[in-house]
């Protein structure tokens, strides 16, 4: 019995991260990044400061503790308002990433931001 409960909660994992996945994919392409940098660590959070429209260097700053959560929730708002959306959306994709980026990007939100060089 108990593998059958080890078997539901890997596809239940499984899904969920095919969903985040397939979202984070969704919203780089809609910012007119390629969908498969979502999948490449170091590089996706290069990409997601890119469509933040914040400078590389602030990836320095993902080290540092305490103001790798500060640069997060900075990184989430701008994404959020570079798509049209408030600040609370950008909190959320901050806190809440699994839920707010597949809606990020598989809604009808459109990049409306400047990406930094």
């Amino acid at each position: 019995m108990e593998d059958i409960g080890s078997i539901v909660v890997l596809v239940v994992w499984l899904a969920l991260v095919i969903v985040i996945i397939a979202g984070l994919w969704k919203t780089f392409d809609k910012a007119g990044e390629p969908g498969w940098a979502c999948i490449i660590p170091f590089y996706n959070v290069v990409v997601l400061l890119r469509i933040a429209g914040k400078p590389l260097w602030w990836i320095l700053l993902m080290f540092v503790p305490v103001a790798n959560l500060f640069v997060t929730i900075l990184m989430s708002i701008a994404v959020a308002e570079n798509f049209g959306k408030s600040a609370g959306f950008g909190i959320g994709l901050a806190f809440l990433g699994p839920i707010f980026y597949p809606i990020l990007g598989f809604g009808d939100a459109r990049f409306q931001g400047v990406r930094e060089a």
